[in-house]
């Protein structure tokens, strides 16, 4: 398959990033072929509603680096976003990203069919608090009609390194299998 990987951490040695890796060099072993935009360090602003996407031949007028991303969603099979929850809720770095793929039912790209995936953590013990990211992925994929392959749910982890004492990674590589 082809995979397109988005994460949303700044924290390049953090623990989603350490998942992402886990994730990634798996996805490799079984022979997928795999793109990866860490949207954190990309220029990616918020969707303007202005509602003409695809209008100028690119996903978005306001030409930015999601028109980096979208071919690459477009042509995947698989779509799989990783990030740490931030305030309870989807980081600031991907939600530009997130909010954008609406540029796809705007301009009535059919992309329905593909995987997705979710690769999460959050500090608190309490898996709830991963909700404020899950369902707004799970919501997300289901209006695009996006078929969920796993998700990968890593609560108590702050400090990078954390992860290593989870089977978090563990997790991320196995979630490779389910595509």
């Amino acid at each position: 398959m082809k995979i397109t990987v988005i994460t949303g951490s700044p924290r390049k040695n953090g623990n989603s990033f350490a998942m992402t890796e886990a994730f990634l060099k798996e996805a490799e072993k079984l022979g997928h072929m795999v793109q990866r935009f860490d949207a954190a360090f990309m220029k990616i602003g918020g969707c303007h509603a202005c509602q003409t996407c695809f209008k100028t031949g690119k996903a978005c007028s306001f030409d930015d680096d999601f028109n980096i991303i979208a071919p690459s969603i477009l042509e995947s099979d698989a779509v799989v976003f990783t990030m740490p929850v931030y305030w309870y809720s989807i980081p600031a770095q991907i939600k530009g990203v997130i909010d954008r793929i609406y540029s796809f039912c705007i301009a009535g790209k059919d992309v329905s069919g593909k995987k997705w995936g979710l690769i999460t953590c959050c500090e608190e013990h309490d898996p709830t608090v991963m909700d404020g990211v899950r369902i707004p992925i799970e919501r997300s994929a289901a209006l695009l009609k996006w078929d969920k392959a796993g998700e990968v749910l890593v609560p108590g982890v702050l400090e990078a390194g954390e992860i290593d004492k989870t089977d978090g990674c563990k997790q991320a590589a196995e979630l490779a299998h389910k595509f």
